[in-house]
């Protein structure tokens, strides 16, 4: 029961890492809010552990105020905040993905970081206390080939942790990231192009462990980075890759 009495924000928290951090979060002991886009998916998964499903739109400053004003309403204070909810283009070169494609993808990926933190970190603040988790990628470090603008919006993820590590310190709220290499998730489809066993198998010899990462996978790193465990750890991009980074 590390999180006991913690509360708790996941955004993408219907589907894939984001569902697999809230069900960690919540056998460890915390309240959680289900954010998401899909309110069905988030209710789905509210109901499963007990906790409150919000409909939300990342990209939106009005949305993600709406989300905020109700995890403070039901909780009274927020001690983690996990920024997952993230998208991708599909592979292609760099000059073919459209202008909209790339606005969706830095609005979802980088442009929600920002509205959660104008929304949430000045309570966290006042608390002076709180641990703030950014969903990265591997793609963030190593970049793939024909993924060039969702590569560079996780890399900006992980350049702002470590900003807002730097500047929420004095203020006792820690910032880290993860960073999953492609794993059982509704993208996967999105960044193989294709999902076949053939697609699988390659995909599959670029990860020296042999295997994707997993809702759990997320679930355990996240608990451990917003538990008081990790209360000296602040500005870490942590791979959980399954060696992918080496």
């Amino acid at each position: 029961m590390r999180l006991a009495g913690r509360t708790a924000i996941v955004t993408g928290g219907g589907s894939g890492f984001g569902a697999g951090i809230v069900r960690a979060f919540a056998a460890e002991g915390a309240r959680v809010m289900v954010a998401d886009l899909n309110r069905a998916a988030a209710e789905a998964v509210a109901a499963e552990v007990g906790g409150l499903a919000q409909a939300v739109d990342v990209s939106n400053d009005a949305s993600v105020a709406a989300m905020a004003a109700a995890a403070f309403g039901a909780f009274g204070t927020l001690d983690i905040l996990v920024n997952n909810a993230g998208i991708t283009h599909l592979p292609q070169p760099m000059e073919d993905v459209t202008e909209a494609e790339f606005d969706r993808v830095l609005a979802v990926n980088a442009k929600s970081v920002f509205l959660t933190a104008r929304h949430i970190v000045p309570r966290m603040k006042a608390a002076r206390a709180g641990a703030i988790l950014n969903v990265a990628s591997t793609a963030g470090l190593s970049p793939r080939p024909r993924l060039s603008w969702y590569n560079a919006s996780k890399g900006w993820m992980i350049t702002a942790t470590k900003s807002m590590a730097v500047e929420l310190a004095p203020a006792g709220v820690r910032v880290n990231a993860i960073c999953p290499v492609a794993g059982e998730t509704p993208l996967l489809k999105s960044f193989m192009g294709e999902d076949t066993p053939e697609m699988r198998a390659k995909f599959l010899t670029t990860i020296p462990l042999g295997r994707f990462s997993t809702p759990a996978d997320m679930g355990a790193a996240a608990v451990f980075l917003c538990s008081p465990e990790a209360s000296m750890i602040t500005g870490v991009a942590l791979e959980v890759d399954g060696g992918r980074c080496i």
